[in-house]
């Protein structure tokens, strides 16, 4: 590739927290330019968010859909090469749909959809067209979380037998939702769809716990609860887990844990030793064994080259200096664009490029939330999940 992959994005306009996150992150590596939006559903605020990004006017559209059209009647060198969904979610599938029936690639927030029956028309679109779709499952980027992976892969845990995830946040504690935009449409239904926090960040644990462990929830026992008076979409959840090798499982994700800020962590014990991550300290990794001390790894510190190929392709800057949220998003898109630009040349991408979450991870999120507010409705123990 000789220019850099051209990206369009739905959404992330003035007043959006999300959007921003993701245009810092596909810029980081030199390998994507922002080249157009439909930034709001309001065209003046879209106008406005364009004039702020610099954009050319006739780049910046009015709505999604006057953006695939305008994008599609420009000739190949020129046109965007992908978008990059950051609305809330009840658009992210006609957005997704229009895009790839147009034949453009697609990175979309999650969750993919809000309902199963949606994610699995995207995914049958994308087998269709054979188009590009990444979801941006974030924790997935980090250096030690692919570390962690590639040591369970090996198997030096032994069988996986117990994973503890928890991701408690306090953000929502009280009724932010009357006067906080991000608030607002997260705990709205007609917009985040049936979940809630199981929606917002419980997928994000069940989206590690799969990742990292390699292994697939087929059962789960759910409590779903809205604790704060008047909420419509649940705001703390408790679930149990059952993994298709027999392992036993704890998922908590709450909005109402008071003081507590992003505390994703997860532990995996398996026959012969454990693991354990922090997101709010990425850059460590703890390994724990039967028979000795605990081993700290750390991003970048490779002297004995015991880090992984994956660890290291994530990595970018030298040992103790801090990579995250940003960096662990920027890997996402950079992974994606590499593949991208490879199929464009015609060649094969190597495997670290491909790892990704694709529309199939998305498609597993919905099927995870569709199981678990099944199970929090029913007086059975356990729900499968299909």
């Amino acid at each position: 590739m000789k220019r850099k992959l051209r990206m369009g994005m739905a959404g992330g306009g003035i007043g959006a927290f999300i959007g921003a996150v993701h245009r810092q992150a596909a810029i980081m590596d030199g390998q994507i330019e922002l080249v157009c939006g439909a930034f709001s559903t309001n065209p003046e605020v879209s106008k406005k968010s364009g004039k702020q990004l610099f954009l050319p006017d006739e780049r910046v559209y009015g709505t999604y859909g006057e953006m695939m059209a305008g994008e599609k009647s420009l000739p190949e060198g020129k046109r965007m090469d992908f978008v990059s969904i950051v609305t809330p979610n009840h658009v992210h599938y006609p957005i997704a749909k229009a895009a790839l029936e147009n034949g453009f690639h697609v990175v979309c927030e999650k969750p993919l959809t809000v309902t199963s029956r949606e994610a699995e028309e995207l995914a049958s679109l994308v087998e269709k067209t054979g188009l590009y779709f990444a979801v941006t499952h974030t924790y997935t980027g980090y250096p030690m979380v692919k570390q962690a992976r590639y040591m369970i892969q090996k198997g030096d845990l032994g069988k996986i037998r117990k994973i503890v995830v928890e991701y408690p946040q306090g953000w929502l504690s009280t009724r932010l939702e009357k006067e906080n935009q991000q608030a607002s449409w997260r705990t709205d239904p007609e917009k985040a769809g049936p979940a809630g926090c199981l929606g917002d960040i419980g997928t994000h644990a069940h989206n590690l716990a799969e990742y990292i462990s390699g292994l697939k929830v087929t059962e789960l026992c759910a409590d779903l609860s809205s604790l704060v008076e008047g909420r419509q979409l649940d705001d703390d959840v408790n679930i149990l887990l059952r993994f298709n090798n027999g392992a036993r499982g704890v998922l908590h994700s709450s909005q109402i844990s008071t003081g507590e800020e992003n505390a994703l962590k997860i532990y995996v014990y398996g026959e012969k030793g454990g693991l354990e991550w922090h997101q709010m300290k990425p850059n460590t990794l703890l390994v724990k064994h039967l028979d000795r001390p605990v081993e700290i790894y750390r991003t970048g510190v490779d002297h004995g080259n015991y880090l992984s190929e994956a660890a290291m392709h994530n990595t970018r800057v030298p040992s103790g200096h801090p990579e995250g949220y940003i960096e662990a998003f920027a890997n996402i898109y950079r992974n994606f664009a590499l593949t991208l630009a490879s199929k464009m040349q015609g060649e094969d991408p190597a495997p670290e490029m491909q790892d990704y979450p694709t529309v199939e991870v998305g498609l597993r999120g919905m099927k995870f939330i569709e199981a678990a507010i099944a199970s929090g409705k029913s007086d059975r123990k356990w729900t499968p999940v299909p």
